[in-house]
């Protein structure tokens, strides 16, 4: 068994369910220890729903860091009885290993130690710093994990330059998919204010679910943005109405209706609400007397163009696995929305994601290794590079 997939199924035997760690963390720290790592734990929020966070870095913060960041709590399993064998106890079967966050994301976090201490046996003195930045909220509400790391960093001026974050990007194959950039993300809650009354009677109500319709119906028509190179057009999607008290024969008093955008860089937060707000006065609809709205800004969307990051990772991809990988940035949201705040090139790569947050999530054995290859020798380049231009 090799030591990447020793430590995976370590990892994967602990039941780190959001937001719990499970010790997850405290097992990467020991081995990071050993290799001349700072660890430090930062815990955050309530006792009830208490976030684990590790922030680790060897060297002085002199020199270019790499940052590896990623989760150690996984979604919820589902019905136990429908998984084959248990989901926290990693099991081995027609070449995959089985397991709740074997793909999502306990291999890439096995990789990245793994590769480091590669890296490190054979390169002791590198040119760079390395660094890991690991929460135990990525799959929560995410409001006490990486976003708690970065702001202590920016508060105390830590330099970071590289970042890559362990999500699993493939597609069909590991290697065929990096994501160098995401969407951003904004819901909105739009409550239309109506009169309630008896059906039968209409002039005696107001009914908000038909003042709304035109608005809703533009909304759903409107062109935000067409995108640019990196980035598709700006969506905007209903996910729940709500209105009327279940009643067939009652005008509801008001309507609620959920919704959100995925954005491109060619649009804002700022832009896109007032765009809203004006689609709604054109049909009549006034904010305070006849609308509320409130806004919640999930991320900002962040792009990492080709250079030295994208480079280094397209050319471990391509020496270890001989193969061109595609930049994309669809998907949902991840945490390298917030480490962009702090480090101006992010990218994410590791497995394929065909399984995640499924019944019997699972790797394919043969690709842990080419994983870990990866990382190695993205940090083989880095260094090189660094060393060179010192």
């Amino acid at each position: 068994m090799s030591a990447t997939l020793r430590l995976t199924e370590q990892l994967i035997a602990r039941a780190s369910v959001t937001p719990s760690d499970e010790g997850c963390q405290a097992l990467i720290a020991a081995r990071l220890a050993l290799l001349g790592f700072d660890c430090e734990t930062l815990e955050s929020g309530p006792a009830e729903f208490r976030v684990t966070n590790l922030w680790a870095r060897r060297g002085t913060g002199q020199r270019p860091t790499l940052v590896f960041a990623g989760h150690t709590d996984v979604v919820p399993t589902g019905p136990l009885q429908a998984w084959t064998s248990d989901p926290f106890v990693p099991s081995q079967r027609n070449g995959k290993l089985y397991g709740r966050g074997s793909s999502d994301m306990k291999t890439s976090l096995a990789a990245m130690v793994v590769a480091c201490e590669e890296f490190l046996a054979a390169h002791p003195e590198p040119a760079i710093d390395i660094a890991f930045l690991l929460t135990s909220d990525e799959e929560g509400p995410a409001v006490d994990g990486t976003v708690i790391v970065c702001n202590t960093l920016q508060q105390r001026g830590e330099r970071l330059d590289w970042c890559i974050v362990g999500e699993p990007t493939s597609v069909e194959r590991t290697g065929d998919m990096i994501k160098n950039g995401r969407r951003g993300t904004m819901s909105g809650r739009l409550t239309v204010k109506g009169v309630q009354g008896h059906i039968a009677y209409p002039h005696l109500a107001k009914n908000p679910i038909h003042l709304a319709a035109p608005a809703l119906a533009e909304l759903v028509a409107t062109t935000w943005d067409e995108g640019n190179a990196f980035f598709p057009p700006t969506s905007w999607q209903i996910s729940n109405i709500h209105g009327g008290t279940g009643a067939s024969n009652v005008i509801p008093g008001n309507v609620e209706i959920d919704f959100n955008f995925r954005f491109s860089t060619e649009s804002t937060p700022e832009s896109l609400q007032q765009r809203v707000r004006d689609i709604l006065e054109r049909h009549g609809l006034v904010e305070g007397a006849g609308y509320d709205i409130a806004w919640t800004v999930g991320g900002r969307p962040f792009l990492t163009p080709p250079g030295t990051l994208v480079d280094a990772v397209r050319q471990a991809i391509l020496d270890e696995l001989g193969i061109q990988t595609t930049l994309s940035t669809t998907g949902g949201t991840s945490d390298g929305r917030f480490i962009a705040q702090v480090c101006e090139q992010v990218i994410e790569f590791g497995p394929p994601n065909a399984t995640i947050h499924k019944i019997d999530e699972h790797v394919a054995l043969a690709d842990i290794e080419p994983v870990k290859n990866v990382y190695r020798r993205t940090l083989e380049h880095l260094a090189l590079q660094a060393g060179a231009s010192a």
